[in-house]
């Protein structure tokens, strides 16, 4: 009996450790500076990616949404180049020249993949610039002409530069393609082929997607030579989605779902949490009704200025706001590890989106629960999700903010109500985050989900009017409002002139030859 007490203690004594990022020949300044983060064992699409991509070789990966892509590209990108100051720099063709290019669909999700290679890179001396839409265009082209050996970007913004000439793509070594599929969707891959014709033939092209439509791989056939197809994906896990998220499906009319979702934001160990809307306006009607109520809530959406999408995410990972509902292309990119639930407030389009917002949470091997509201017009759709993802719920319950189900469902207290208590408003709040003025194109702001505000400066107003008239072939004037501080800055003749010009008067007459005309010619 002794004996057969010992024997598995004995098995887990042999149990291989796991393994560190170490174990693959990573650099050890890039070893140090992600154990520094916390970041010590890699996920299993990081350990099949890495012998791969530190070989140099092309590659095809698809894992689901939250597994750890970004680092299993990012490392070996990152040991690929070489900053200033280090071994090889100065042997290089165009030192200063990207070495190294990632491509992403959304603004989010370039900031989030830079955040994490600089994070990889803090003991290395390579600079990683970020270039998208929305920011002026200035400190982006800065940034280039400074020096960038790893460029971040959307593919609109890139193009722009290139065709501008501060972006040059042709000493690239590696290229990355992030969600393809999105890209896809966009309608971006004619900008991505585009990008990819800029670079060298012998660069090393790494591809990630959740999904692959054909057009992707049709794509990654043209541009990429032998590459290795790796799918990442748990042995005992045969699901499309990933199995540490509870999935919860309900059919909510949609005057109840407001109640519903202000009682599941106040289920027991509940954290942070993403609310995801097909459109706009749902997105920011939502987030103001929450904040009405009592919680900290903002909207990130495509109708936000840059500094408010900006300002909104940094007080989501922060913490000073806790539920962040965003439209689906806007949700791209939030990578927050303890997001605990995700709503998906409107049904998705189809099983691909509903895959890519469910991985909003569930992430880096944590547990989360997605919740997906069904309106009764979109049962037929979600029947169609679920039985492409094997979910086992083609029939969602009926549900109110009443309902029993719900309470039991979610480990929500029967005591609550539609509104958060004063005593549990514990965020700061959106207004908590300072907004940067990015100097964006557009220059328009929000609050949380509310009315646009015209944050533009004169000088950004003017600027652009000089622009515009440069490029009509006129003389740039600076428009000027009609305030005494202006008259008061004009010179006594140009004052002078304007008293002596008479004015218009109404009901103006023609005149033909200097004779007036009748009236009865003039219709």
């Amino acid at each position: 009996m002794s004996d057969q007490l010992q024997q598995p203690e004995q098995q887990l004594a042999h149990q291989p450790e796991p393994q560190t990022f170490a174990d693959f020949n990573v650099d050890p300044r890039i070893v140090e500076a992600l154990a520094e983060a916390g970041i010590t064992h890699p996920f299993p699409v990081q350990s099949m990616t890495l012998p791969v991509a530190l070989a140099g070789r092309d590659i095809i990966g698809q894992a689901k949404t939250g597994t750890g892509k970004t680092l299993g590209f990012g490392i070996p990108l990152l040991q690929s180049v070489v900053g200033p100051g280090e071994e090889g720099y100065a042997d290089l063709a165009a030192p200063g020249a990207p070495q190294a290019v990632v491509i992403v669909p959304t603004r989010e999700l370039a900031v989030q993949v830079a955040s994490d290679l600089a994070t990889a890179g803090a003991r290395r001396s390579v600079r990683i610039a970020q270039v998208y839409g929305g920011r002026a265009y200035e400190p982006q082209i800065a940034g280039l002409k400074a020096g960038a050996d790893v460029v971040v970007g959307t593919p609109g913004r890139m193009i722009d530069l290139l065709n501008q000439h501060h972006l040059t793509l042709a000493h690239a070594r590696t290229v990355v393609l992030d969600e393809a599929d999105e890209m896809l969707d966009q309608g971006f891959l004619p900008d991505v082929e585009r990008l990819l014709a800029a670079t060298p033939a012998g660069r090393q092209t790494m591809l990630f997607s959740a999904t692959m439509p054909g057009p992707v791989v049709a794509m990654a056939r043209r541009h990429m030579t032998g590459a290795t197809h790796i799918r990442a994906q748990d042995p005992d896990d045969e699901r499309a989605t990933v199995k540490d998220i509870h999935q919860v499906v309900y059919r909510v009319h949609a005057m109840n779902k407001i109640e519903v979702l202000a009682r599941l934001l106040q289920a027991r160990g509940r954290g942070r949490v993403i609310v995801l809307a097909r459109t706009k306006r749902t997105a920011a009607r939502v987030a103001d009704d929450l904040a009405a109520r009592g919680f900290a809530a903002a909207a990130i959406h495509g109708d936000l200025g840059q500094g408010a999408r900006e300002q909104a995410l940094r007080a989501f990972r922060k913490a000073k706001v806790d539920v962040l509902v965003a439209t689906d292309v806007a949700a791209r990119g939030i990578d927050v590890d303890d997001v605990t639930h995700v709503v998906n407030y409107q049904c998705p389009e189809d099983d691909k989106i509903y895959l890519h917002r469910t991985g909003r949470t569930g992430r880096a091997g944590n547990k989360g629960t997605a919740v997906t509201f069904v309106d009764w017009d979109d049962v037929p759709r979600w029947s169609m999700i679920d039985k492409t993802l094997e979910i086992g719920q083609p029939d969602p319950p009926e549900t109110y903010h009443t309902s029993a189900h719900l309470y039991e469902d979610l480990d929500i207290p029967e005591t609550v109500t539609g509104h958060l208590p004063r005593s549990e408003r514990t965020a700061a709040g959106l207004a908590a985050e300072e907004w940067e003025d990015l100097g964006e194109t557009g220059g328009r702001r929000r609050g949380a989900g509310g009315a646009a505000s015209d944050r533009r400066s004169p000088s950004a107003v003017n600027g652009r009017t000089k622009s515009r008239a440069r490029a009509a072939g006129r003389p740039a004037t600076t428009q000027r409002s009609n305030t005494p501080a202006h008259d008061a800055d004009r010179s006594p003749a140009a004052a002078s002139t304007d008293e002596q010009r008479p004015r218009r008067r109404g009901n103006r007459r023609r005149t033909r030859g200097g004779k007036p005309v009748p009236r009865a010619t003039q219709h």
